[in-house]
């Protein structure tokens, strides 16, 4: 039976009392064990993924969705990478950022902290448990997690890995909590569990991120949707512009680094689009454009207004037209989801132009939106792509999971 939410944020506000204080060398002994124990017991894990991937398919799950849900010796093998990699990066916590000394003798300074309890919501990605897991421990947070049901019993093993990882090393077990009542009802209430929870974080589509800004009291940090654009400039490399938006569509189609939408320079449209097309129909990859992009190949099937702002996580892939760069950092500007954008181009005062005119939390130089992620960018993990301003923006490491405190060493000064 489990806990009621009461109980799950007393757990883990005694639990995060002793995570702010463990030292570095616990929790990268915490981290490694659980590594070791994800891999050690992967035919378990296998066995509960399999139970959630047969009913998702019983209940008619998308690709991109079952893809998503789909745990595998060798995705549990990158989890427990994962957790490795964080062991090895350097604590946050406790780094002083700055230290001054007033008129009055007063030494003012700013230290990083751990963030507290952090709530996370999200959806058929098993991977996020331990992923989640790994950063907020190493930040000295406690993490409570509520999954989606569909990976409900993936979840449940997990957990249960990482906590008696963490009992044999003699560190609070309760770090880590998953939620396993996965009724809505329950989510709302934990989005208003403002008594033990210090910050939400939402994973997911569109619909569950809305949910979660619309309806919690907890504070959100918002992780977007991913509208995620290709800019091919009239001096691109063609075969470049071919491997790279084929890679960004089709390496994984149901995530939300993947490209979904194709802007091209009207004097590379023609030359471009057909040899592209071919390559794409390799992954049966449908092309929906305008006028111009379907006089240039005619498998391109007429796109609609609502084409160019969805991401649809899927073999699908949207195709606009435009004259120049300015049209095309406008186009972007505007039907995107503050994700990640890229421009291939061989003219380095457009790649400038693109940098600084395109409003994402990452933007491209010749190279595949894949690439927005913790793991690529050197974090060991992401706790989730922020796409908002606040606090965070882009893959979030274990410095976005932290906050800072002021301290003031005096030598007996009061105020006049």
């Amino acid at each position: 039976m489990g806990f009621t939410l009461e109980e799950i944020g007393q757990k883990a506000k005694a639990a995060e009392g002793i995570l702010r204080t463990l030292p570095t060398g616990r929790k990268n002994e915490g981290l490694e064990r659980a590594a070791e124990a994800l891999v050690g017991r992967q035919d378990m894990l296998l066995e509960a993924n399999a139970k959630d991937i047969e009913a998702a398919k019983e209940s008619h799950m998308a690709q991109g969705l079952l893809d998503r849900l789909l745990l595998t010796e060798e995705r549990i093998g990158q989890m427990a990478e994962g957790l490795c990699q964080i062991a090895g990066l350097e604590d946050p916590v406790g780094e002083v950022l700055s230290m001054r000394r007033r008129p009055n003798g007063l030494e003012i300074g700013q230290k990083r902290v751990p963030l507290g309890v952090i709530g996370i919501i999200y959806e058929s990605r098993p991977n996020v448990t331990a992923d989640a897991f790994g950063l907020c421990f190493k930040a000295g947070n406690a993490a409570i997690l509520r999954g989606g049901r569909d990976a409900i019993h993936s979840n449940q093993a997990i957990t249960e890995v990482l906590q008696g990882a963490l009992g044999e090393c003699q560190v609070p077990a309760d770090a880590i909590q998953l939620i396993t009542d996965t009724s809505h009802e329950t989510a709302e209430k934990f989005m208003r569990l403002n008594r033990y929870v210090d910050v939400l974080i939402p994973r997911g589509g569109a619909g569950l991120i809305r949910t979660v800004v619309e309806k919690a009291t907890v504070p959100v940090i918002e992780t977007g949707t991913g509208n995620c654009h290709i800019y091919v400039d009239e001096t691109a490399d063609l075969g470049m512009a071919v491997d790279i938006i084929f890679n960004a569509k089709t390496q994984r189609i149901g995530v939300c680094n993947a490209c979904e939408s194709l802007v091209v320079h009207e004097k590379v449209v023609d030359a471009l689009l057909p040899r592209l097309a071919e390559k794409l129909e390799e992954k049966k990859v449908e092309l929906r454009g305008d006028a111009e992009s379907r006089k240039a190949c005619g498998s391109i099937l007429p796109a609609e207004e609502e084409d160019w702002g969805r991401e649809y996580l899927d073999y699908i892939l949207s195709v606009k037209t435009v004259s120049g760069i300015d049209e095309a950092i406008a186009h972007i500007n505007r039907y995107n989801t503050g994700h990640s954008e890229a421009i291939i181009t061989r003219d380095y005062g457009n790649s400038r132009k693109f940098l600084d005119g395109v409003d994402a939390a990452a933007v491209y130089v010749n190279a595949s939106t894949r690439f927005t992620d913790g793991f690529e960018f050197g974090f060991g993990a992401e706790i989730g792509i922020s796409t908002q301003k606040l606090h965070a923006r882009g893959p979030m490491g274990l410095k976005e999971l932290t906050s800072t405190k002021y301290i003031i060493y005096g030598e007996g000064q009061v105020r006049p």
